[in-house]
């Protein structure tokens, strides 16, 4: 199948094709349809059988309607993402015309990402959504053949499901998880687990904290939380099904050698891998993050050197991306400035060298720690010019990566404006396309399924791996189909 990706030269997409009425955008019956739970597992099982031809999900070809030429449009920008799983099939969706009482008023439908207490407009008046039902959870959120869920909050109480499991504390994979929630015990490591209970004030009585590297036995199916080299309190999912199957669900992760030697995942073939692709495209060649930190800490010394009074900014996620800022802190031998809110959940932890060296005065440390996607450097530095003359700032996210510096992280060139320096640095805590590959390669599976973000209809299809790289560790046959969503959390 033909990829489609923006900016990369690749081969466009075939001409759209209409989508059957009754399923949403991105393909999974609408709860309105009367057969809806029959077509969900239609869908879901034609999903699986297909492997990495996506033809026999497509609708008989017809003429594309008016409005395909401007649904296929790509975002500027040279952007990944894709308007919906229709779209990354080359198949186009008709606007949904809504009746309401008898009298044909249309209205588009919500967004597939919408949630329930949200606001939409219906027929010029503002509708509160709440009297809206929750999602339908979709096949790739359930563990086939368990009573399981893995991050799948936004969808309420799911039917059959008698566990919850949340991989980690990031908001499109809690996201739907509050203090109202009743449906069900919710698994996790023990890092997370503090977290639910700290910051969305969750029942305890719902939360079960699991050790890593320990198997559990949930409704007769042994699980295991890994290591997920991610954000705190990360984990790999494993289950071991009673009929032997192995299924490997990743959360957000960075692939590692050390992970694939982990010896619950040597034993043998992983039946079902649902994998985090948010860099699945072979442009993406992360350096180690060893090296990035390093090269932060040394470009954070050389300006200091050249202006004392130098503010040290690292950009950073509610959770995530605390090794930058830690490792300047030691190197520099200066505390670690950040918010009440953000103090809280690092002490949280229960790291020991992280929380000794936190400090809660401003104007006490020259390193602090800022909001990833809100670095407004001039107004902070006005608040503190009786202390700093100057700013460097890191942003540490895999998005900056660039194909021209590659590994040479010296290359990479600031974004200056006065006195203020900004440094984008490829620090990432998701697998690149390469460390992505060889993790698949290592095991034999039958399927790769995708774990999408909050909006699941941001994806896209890449191709399949060549035949002649597939080298499987027995006679089994491979069947791998890899969907990817692109949005780091």
């Amino acid at each position: 199948m033909g990829t489609d990706i923006a900016g990369d030269g690749e081969p466009s997409s075939p001409p759209p094709l209409p989508v059957p009425d009754g399923l949403d955008d991105n393909g999974f019956p609408l709860p309105s349809s009367p057969t809806a739970a029959a077509a969900a597992t239609s869908f879901a099982d034609d999903f699986y059988r297909s492997g990495t031809d996506w033809s026999s999900l497509l609708a008989a070809p017809s003429p594309p309607p008016p409005s395909s030429e401007e649904s296929g449009k790509n975002k500027p920008g040279g952007s990944l993402v894709q308007r919906s799983l229709f779209q990354a099939w080359g198949i186009d969706r008709r606007p949904r015309r809504e009746e309401e009482g008898g009298a044909g008023a249309g209205a588009s439908s919500a967004p597939s990402g919408s949630w329930p207490g949200r606001k939409r407009r219906r027929g010029g008046e503002v509708e509160a959504a709440a009297d809206r039902k929750p999602l339908a959870c979709p096949f790739y959120k359930k563990i086939p053949g368990t009573p399981f869920t893995v991050d799948a909050f936004r969808y309420g109480e799911v039917e059959g499901c008698n566990a919850y499991f949340l991989s980690h504390f990031h908001h499109d994979h809690y996201g739907g998880l509050t203090k109202k929630w009743c449906h069900g015990p919710i698994y996790c490591t023990a890092l997370t687990a503090r977290l639910v209970k700290m910051c969305l004030s969750v029942n305890p009585e719902y939360i079960c904290p699991l050790e890593l590297d320990k198997e559990y036995v949930i409704e007769g199916v042994s699980v295991t939380l890994l290591e997920a080299n991610h954000c705190p309190g990360a984990a790999l999912i494993h289950f071991r099904l009673g009929d032997g199957k192995t299924y490997l669900h990743t959360g957000d992760f960075r692939a590692s050698k050390s992970m694939q030697l982990h010896p619950l995942l040597q034993r043998g073939q992983i039946n079902l891998l649902y994998l985090d692709t948010t860099y699945c495209n072979p442009k993406y060649k992360f350096p180690p993050k060893e090296d990035v930190i390093d090269f932060a800490v040394r470009t954070a010394k050389r300006y200091l050197q050249k202006e004392p009074k130098t503010l040290i900014v690292v950009g950073a996620y509610s959770i995530g991306k605390e090794n930058v800022y830690l490792a300047i802190s030691k190197a520099l031998q200066v505390p670690i400035y950040t918010d009440a809110s953000r103090r809280r959940i690092l002490h949280s932890f229960g790291w020991s060298d992280l929380s000794k060296m936190i400090c809660s005065d401003s104007q006490s440390s020259s390193l602090h720690v800022l909001p990833l996607s809100s670095l407004q450097h001039e107004k902070y530095l006005e608040t503190l010019k009786q202390r700093f003359l100057a700013v460097l700032a890191f942003r540490p996210t895999g998005w900056t990566f660039s194909e021209a510096t590659g590994n040479q992280l010296d290359l990479i060139k600031p974004s200056s404006r006065g006195k203020i320096t900004i440094y984008g640095v490829p620090y990432s805590e998701h697998s690149s396309f390469s460390e992505l590959r060889e993790f698949v390669m290592v095991y034999i599976c039958l399927l790769v399924s995708e774990t999408p973000k909050a909006n699941a209809s941001d994806t896209t299809i890449v191709p399949r791996i060549p035949k002649s790289e597939e080298q499987p560790r027995s006679s089994g046959k491979v069947k791998i189909g890899i969907l990817c969503s692109d949005a780091e959390s």
